[in-house]
């Protein structure tokens, strides 16, 4: 399977993303954040540096569950544009 080239919209979410989780992470160690969140060090470097503007959902879950942030905080620091309105889900209350 071919992965399609980011824009550059996304490359720069990507790059918004990694600062803000280094900004959250303050004073916090790499080590201390991935161990806490499941994650290897090289990973968050590679979010916090942009290498990796697209994370997988749960890895970004993971790692603002354990810096206190919420998902939708995340998101409208990262993605002003975005509007989160609540999806309801089939069977489940939210």
């Amino acid at each position: 399977m071919v992965r399609e080239p980011l824009t550059e919209d996304q490359i720069e979410r990507g790059r918004a993303l990694g600062t803000l989780l280094r900004e959250a992470r303050a004073d916090r160690t790499m080590v201390d954040v991935a161990r806490c969140s499941g994650i290897s060090v090289e990973t968050l470097r590679k979010i916090e540096g942009g290498r990796v503007p697209t994370p997988a959902f749960f890895t970004v879950a993971a790692v603002a569950a354990t810096l206190g942030l919420s998902l939708d905080t995340l998101l409208a620091r990262v993605d002003p544009a975005s509007d989160p309105a609540p999806v309801p889900l089939h069977g489940i209350a939210v």
